[in-house]
């Protein structure tokens, strides 16, 4: 299969390089989206730390510029860059993702970069309308402090399906890969994605080990989306499957010297098997409605299944005549978090109004509800609850 990828980007590399140059202009577009929350939050917790005080108003921010600059050959191909400047002061990477694209009506697209995979790109999940927290995301973390490593109790792991149904093989995010999509067929489009290894960056230093304990490589995603409308009726279907290989633990172990065999050996001890992952979403709309769901699993193959993961969303909208619609969704996910039982779980809940206020300009309020449990395998109980009522601008160009 690998290798079946690779051919198939080379002969549309190869077409591209050998047609004639051209005489257009690059279009050196740009554009991004730039979301600013205020709400008041509640919060209470149990089987944590005390002393601890979350309530109150708190804001929180998503915004990124993208630039995308694109040519169009004369012989039909379109080459262009996409680059994701991180519009938000947070400490972390000012790019998010960057890829360059090479495509054509009649080739479809290959994507060269760091990107998330065609799976979790074709993913479709439950509806929602412009300016809620997304729930199906760890966005409402940014108000109620559910994951570990802000004094809650859900040993979050990102892009995995204990917190949402876009998900990638062993949580990778935005590695170098090569991704493949063919053309749309009727609704249909297909796209399938190999990339080396889950570090973000490997592609930039001293190649891949893929025999480094623990580390995850040979990462291949399938995907296929199917959207159509029939007699007022708005169809969308996704699937995706995905998996990669984890490398064995190599621990070199002194052996005592027998007579006539002085020496060691080196065992091996396996850290886990290959993960994989899969995930479905449908949505159905018609007279203004939109209802619709995902579900997905994350099998991590860790010693007696520790991590494997599971969650689900569901909800629907509704368009209101002129600018307002509505929606309301829930998303429910499960970890496990050891090999004798215990187990992390999530659930969120919210309820959106959202206003269109012109050209890329949306108001929305908003009621969400979400809750983190975990049950250790000695029967303690922890717990963290929210409840929030926010509101956003949404400015989208």
């Amino acid at each position: 299969m690998k290798k079946q990828l690779l051919c198939t980007s080379a002969i549309a590399l190869g077409c591209a390089i050998a047609a004639p140059a051209s005489a257009q202009e690059w279009d050196m577009d740009w554009g991004g989206f730039f979301n600013s929350h205020v709400g008041y939050v509640d919060v209470s917790t149990t089987g944590l730390a005390a002393g601890t005080d979350f309530d109150g108003i708190d804001v929180f921010q998503d915004a990124e510029i993208y630039f995308t600059p694109s040519v169009t050959l004369d012989n039909g191909m379109t080459f262009g860059v996409n680059v994701q400047f991180e519009a938000k002061n947070t400490g972390g990477a000012i790019i998010d993702e960057s890829y360059a694209s090479i495509s054509s009506d009649t080739l479809g697209r290959i994507d060269l970069g760091n990107e998330n995979s065609a799976g979790y790109k074709l993913s479709i999940a439950a509806p929602q309308v412009s300016g809620d927290i997304g729930i199906n995301s760890p966005w409402i973390s940014g108000f109620i402090p559910l994951g570990a490593s802000a004094s809650g109790n859900q040993p979050w792991n990102y892009r995995q399906s204990a917190i949402s149904s876009y998900t990638e093989v062993a949580g990778n995010n935005d590695v170098p890969r090569i991704t493949y999509y063919t053309p749309s067929f009727n609704g249909l489009t297909l796209g399938v994605s190999y990339a080396a290894s889950n570090a973000t960056n490997a592609g930039n230093n001293d190649g891949v080990d893929r025999n480094a304990g623990g580390s995850v490589t040979d990462i291949f995603d399938l995907g296929a989306n199917y959207s159509q409308s029939f007699n007022g009726v708005d169809v969308a279907l996704s699937a995706r499957w995905g998996t990669g290989s984890r490398a064995a633990r190599l621990a070199a172990l002194a052996v005592a010297p027998v007579p006539g065999n002085a020496g060691t050996a080196a065992v091996t001890a396996q850290a886990g098997g290959d993960p994989t992952v899969w995930a479905v979403g449908a949505t159905v709309g018609m007279s203004g409605f939109t209802f619709g769901g995902s579900y997905g699993e994350n099998d991590n193959d860790l010693a007696g299944g520790n991590g494997d993961q599971e969650g689900w969303s569901l909800g629907a909208t509704y368009d209101i005549a002129g600018p307002w619609s509505v929606g309301f969704d829930t998303y429910q996910g499960e970890v496990k978090t050891n090999a004798t039982g215990g187990k992390a779980e999530y659930e969120a809940y919210q309820l959106v109004g959202s206003r269109s206020l012109g050209a890329g300009v949306t108001w929305a309020v908003y009621a969400a509800y979400a809750e983190g449990t975990t049950n250790a395998a000695s029967g303690n109980v922890s717990k963290v609850d929210g409840t929030l009522i926010g509101t956003s601008i949404n400015l989208s160009f």
